[in-house]
């Protein structure tokens, strides 16, 4: 986490409605100079000033072609740091990324660093030696600039929560160099250990959690706190997919019985459909009736049947913007548990760091830019366009855009 220092007493003084109209004021007076991405999970009150909302690569995509239409100078994300670095990445060079609070990190993007996904790569390599074995990393786009870097310099490729599946595919199917005569991959998937699992038991894999006497586990844990990720070099020859020990720290908080409370919570009241996301582990996935990225739990809630009920494991701003929509539709929709499932790093990024960087821009300041080392940049290119290769539209969504009426898919 990046060190954000405190911001002017004035700012902390306004009220939400000065704020607003501060910010208001700003973005009138920059124009198309400046374009503000607003991430599904941000808070109401923040989300109202973004020209683009959406999920975290794809508002990155809409953000550069925007940026290129309008001629904008300035993208200020109001999400997390991974968010920016990949705005960066995928933005042209003439263009400036601002994150309002730097403190705005993810944890499930910090618990892979780059060292130490240097030291499994070579134990996993050394553990494979004199075999026909191919590694072929993949990292979900919830991961630093670096990782992807990595990845991206090992023939690897970035995945989303929509289309991790068929980027499974493609690294089983060699990466972009196919298999020789009996050749085998093993896959390294970081940084969310649960989207990986999932992801695994989805394309056939026995897991841990599902290994019997006689059917042993095709995939382990590598926990990089450990001397060799915790693992045996045995258990590294015979798993398929080695999955990185890092986790969301809101998806985590959602447990089987939280499923089994909400059904019989509504049994008698007609039942209700849970649905979840896949960074959510493994017992609470299949214990849903649906799971899927972001953007699918949107679509699904705003295609859902009047008279339906719904129960969605997902971060808790959304599911309250999507509860209150859905409302005026005879749609019930409620988080699945009642504990705090909220983003917190997210919400550090509110209207007073806003109006504070959008200050900044308009009096020829340059506040909290995040720029991607060039060379880390083009490595982590490439794994983003090795996994925009293989992978079709998924077809779950669009990014809102008020400013254009523009609308591409989401991850």
């Amino acid at each position: 986490m990046l060190w954000q220092p405190a911001l002017p007493d004035r700012y902390q003084r306004m009220s939400d409605d000065e704020l607003a109209a501060g910010i208001r004021a700003r973005k009138a007076e920059l124009g198309n100079r400046l374009l503000v991405l607003g991430h599904h999970y941000q808070q109401d009150d923040v989300v109202q000033h973004a020209d683009l909302t959406g999920d975290s690569l794809k508002l990155s995509q809409m953000a550069a072609a925007e940026a290129e239409r309008r001629g904008s100078e300035w993208i200020v994300f109001c999400g997390v740091h991974f968010m920016a670095e990949t705005a960066d990445i995928l933005t042209s060079d003439r263009v400036k990324v601002v994150l309002p609070d730097l403190s705005a990190g993810c944890s499930m993007a910090d618990m892979a660093q780059y060292d130490e996904a240097v030291e499994a790569w070579d134990a996993i390599e050394r553990a494979a030696a004199g075999t026909k074995v191919r590694i072929v990393p993949i990292t979900y786009v919830n991961s630093s600039a670096a990782i992807k870097a990595f990845v991206g310099s090992k023939g690897g490729a970035c995945c989303t929560s929509s289309n991790a599946a068929q980027v499974f595919d493609w690294a089983l199917a060699g990466g972009d160099t196919p298999l020789a005569k009996g050749e085998e991959v093993r896959i390294l998937f970081l940084p969310d250990q649960h989207l990986g699992r999932n992801t695994a038991k989805r394309k056939g894999f026995v897991t841990e959690f599902d290994a019997a006497p006689g059917v042993p586990a095709q995939t382990a844990l590598w926990d990089p706190r450990k001397d060799q990720g915790g693992l045996a070099d045995a258990q590294l020859k015979a798993a398929r997919v080695i999955l990185w020990a890092g986790h969301c720290s809101v998806h985590k908080m959602f447990r089987p019985e939280h499923i089994d409370d909400v059904r019989a919570e509504y049994a008698d009241r007609g039942g209700i459909t849970v649905i979840v996301h896949p960074e959510c582990s493994q017992d609470v996935v299949d214990a849903s009736d649906m799971n899927g990225s972001t953007e699918h739990i949107i679509q699904t809630i705003e295609h859902a049947k009047p008279g339906t009920r719904w129960a969605v494991g997902t971060e808790i701003h959304l599911v309250n913007r999507l509860a209150k929509a859905a409302a005026a539709r005879d749609v019930f929709v409620r988080i699945l548990s009642d504990c705090q499932c909220l983003c917190t790093t997210m919400y550090r990024i509110d209207q007073q760091h806003l109006l504070w960087v959008l200050d900044g821009i308009a009096e020829g300041r340059s506040p909290n830019v995040i720029s991607v080392h060039p060379e880390a940049k083009r490595l982590a290119k490439l794994a983003l366009e090795r996994m925009l290769r293989n992978s079709a539209p998924a077809g779950q969504g669009a990014v809102r855009s008020r400013a254009a009426g523009a609308a591409a898919l989401v991850d």
